[in-house]
């Protein structure tokens, strides 16, 4: 199992819509991301600085395959036009991210 942690920003004025639409997220999306080997994920909101930080546990074999499997469904797509908007990327993320990666430095059961 690989913990997994990542920022982007988000605009002050789509908050509320961002909270909305995960406060029923559609149920075609969350299997997508149980296919996609993707286990308790959460997402996280920081204001007044408008960051989001989400985690989650990456229990498959390939992660890439996984990935590139998890943007080819239909419906994740679908769900990102919704969300995409809302969001800022940031200027420091890796070339391809669209939420940026973060090093794990600790961790404790």
């Amino acid at each position: 199992m690989q913990r997994m942690g990542m920022m982007i920003g988000i605009k002050p004025d789509k908050i509320d819509e961002y909270k909305t639409l995960h406060a029923a997220v559609w149920p075609t999306v969350l299997n997508a991301l149980h296919i996609a080997n993707i286990k308790n994920f959460s997402i996280f909101l920081r204001e007044p600085e408008n960051l989001l930080f989400s985690y989650w546990e990456y229990v498959g074999n390939d992660f890439d395959a996984d990935m590139r499997q998890l943007a080819q469904d239909p419906q994740t797509q679908q769900w990102w036009l919704f969300c995409d908007p809302c969001q800022v990327p940031l200027a420091s993320r890796a070339d391809g991210e669209h939420w940026a990666t973060m090093k794990k430095v600790f961790h404790m059961d």
